[in-house]
């Protein structure tokens, strides 16, 4: 499997959805300086991970946590966007799996603290097996701004502070049949 994936570039871009209360992991020093754009790509905070697959009370669905660390701006608004794809039996390429597995970017709220966040995709059930895998996306925006931006792919072994099923599951693919 290909390692996390990470873009980090300033860019420019407005506003968008607001969606439910993130779990915060904590704040930022008073003091402290903020990260440069290289810490934040680097961080341990950054991840995501399949945190619910085909559980007995979520059958054919799978979920999808992210972490992302404070930028040091508390002003900054962190946004998350997360998407579904599946591993092409055919090509052995991941593949997005389209608007059904795709929430748009999440407003998760401020950059004063390192925030989680999560997304479950429902799936018809099908005779095939099909592995997925999740992919989110991570913006910090100042003022309607980009300033910072990242991605990667799921990966386990994290701690979700919420929405896991069971509870500290944490898994870097999931598959459905």
């Amino acid at each position: 499997m290909a390692p996390p994936r990470t873009i980090v570039a300033p860019l420019v871009l407005a506003g968008l959805a607001l969606a439910g209360p993130p779990a915060l992991a904590g704040p930022l020093a008073a003091g402290t300086a903020a990260p440069p754009v290289r810490a934040l790509a680097q961080s341990p905070e950054l991840w995501a991970t399949v945190d619910v697959c085909n559980s007995p009370n979520h059958p054919h669905t799978v979920g999808i946590r992210g972490s992302m660390p404070t930028d040091g701006h508390p002003h900054d608004v962190m946004y998350m966007r997360f998407l579904v794809q599946s591993l092409d039996a055919t090509t052995h390429q991941w593949v997005d799996l389209g608007k059904s597995a795709d929430s748009g970017f999440v407003q998760i709220g401020s950059a004063k603290s390192t925030r989680q966040a999560g997304r479950t995709f429902e799936f018809k059930p099908t005779t095939t097996s099909f592995t997925m895998r999740g992919l989110v996306e991570f913006q910090w925006r100042r003022a309607g701004h980009l300033v910072h931006l990242a991605s990667r792919t799921t990966t386990a072994r994290h701690t979700s502070l919420a929405g896991a099923e069971p509870k500290g599951f944490s898994a870097a693919t999931c598959t459905l049949t």
